[in-house]
């Protein structure tokens, strides 16, 4: 029949693609290395040191997810092909929808695995901290930032990220002053990287009586989580810390005691704060990793030879300086600046569904590195 005859050529037609993924995402050298880090993890003595053992433990946790995805792949389009041919034997129509959307299925399948071949960054595969900051603009802007909070945390969802809330302000009235995520899966860096940077919303405020139009903004600043084999040199005379009690998503032991912390970098400026675990000595020391993260990638930003050169320069959340435009009202609309990707659909955008946006900006950088290359 006509239709799986059309499906069948456009399946086949991806089959080079999946081959060229295999080379791309290096399976053969993948497959060395796995065998090597088990080898080690098998060797007398692996556990003693233990912040080494779950370096060998994640990274080959990681390869075994990215090998184990590929492996699903092909399955996906042998499965499919059979099941084509097995519709077009029988001129099952009945089947033609199924057919369809395992096709589609292994098309995204294929784009999101060849995206993540792009992802070629010192940090990208690490862990990424993210940090919300309400913008000018009082309740509207704070209410605005918890939205922005909540979608980021429902998209770790959608891809089996683990969420970790590591310090939540309260705003006045409703919303967040500022809040610190850290978010945990392979790639995780890589993706979000993209969304640093400063998000404008467009709508009728709920908390104006009046109902008229309001502009707010929001910023995201995006973090590698730096491992401890990443060794960064801070002197500890140029830390301030602060300890006051902990307050929002600290659940009931809220305001008994002083164990949040706050730690100043003070030749920069660079201020974190942790306010979540239980006590103030855990409180610094996630803290401090968040320090010696931020600093990191400024670093690496800027392109600096040594955190000293980081002369702490802040861009400034308010208009002309967003990313992104979130437009509720009077149409409904989210376009980014830089890649000019854009959807109408902004309930699933605020629902979690932005790897269109990330995507695009993934793609925009690898075609921009291949014009600078030739």
């Amino acid at each position: 029949m006509i239709q799986f005859e059309e499906l069948r050529l456009s399946l086949e037609r991806i089959q080079p693609e999946i081959l060229d993924l295999a080379e791309a995402l290096g399976l053969e050298a993948m497959k060395s290395e796995i065998e090597q880090l088990e080898n080690k993890a098998a060797e007398p003595g692996f556990w003693d040191d233990m912040e080494k053992s779950q370096v060998v433990l994640q990274r080959t946790s990681g390869l075994k997810s990215k090998l184990e995805g590929y492996n699903c792949l092909v399955s996906k389009y042998e499965d499919a092909l059979a099941l084509i041919e097995l519709a077009n034997e029988d001129e099952d129509l009945s089947l033609l929808e199924e057919a369809e959307n395992e096709v589609l299925g292994i098309q995204n399948e294929l784009e999101t695995q060849r995206l993540a071949t792009l992802l070629t960054g010192e940090y990208d595969s690490n862990n990424a901290i993210v940090t919300f900051h309400a913008g000018s603009g009082g309740t509207e802007a704070q209410d605005w930032a918890e939205m922005l909070y909540r979608m980021y945390n429902r998209w770790a969802e959608r891809h089996n990220f683990k969420v970790k809330t590591l310090d939540y302000l309260d705003g006045e009235e409703a919303g967040l002053k500022s809040a610190v995520i850290l978010v945990e899966g392979i790639n995780a860096y890589g993706y979000l990287k993209s969304e640093a940077g400063v998000h404008r919303l467009v709508r009728v405020s709920p908390f104006d009586s009046s109902g008229r139009r309001h502009t707010s903004f929001a910023s995201l600043e995006v973090m590698p989580e730096i491992d401890n084999t990443i060794s960064v040199d801070i002197n500890p005379e140029d830390i301030k810390m602060d300890v006051y009690r902990a307050s929002g998503a600290g659940g009931q032991k809220v305001n008994k005691t002083s164990s949040a912390v706050r730690l100043t970098h003070v030749p920069t400026g660079v201020v974190v704060s942790c306010q979540v675990e239980r006590s103030q000595h855990q409180n610094r020391e996630v803290a401090m990793k968040m320090l010696m993260s931020k600093l990191m990638e400024i670093k690496e930003r800027e392109h600096l030879d040594k955190i000293e050169d980081i002369k702490g320069v802040h861009k400034e959340i308010t208009w002309g300086s967003q990313i992104r435009s979130y437009v509720f009202m009077p149409y409904t609309m989210v376009k980014d600046h830089r890649t000019s990707f854009e959807t109408g659909n902004i309930s699933g955008v605020m629902d979690g569904d932005i790897d269109g946006f990330i995507n695009a900006y993934l793609k925009a950088g690898s075609l921009s590195t291949l014009e600078n290359n030739d």
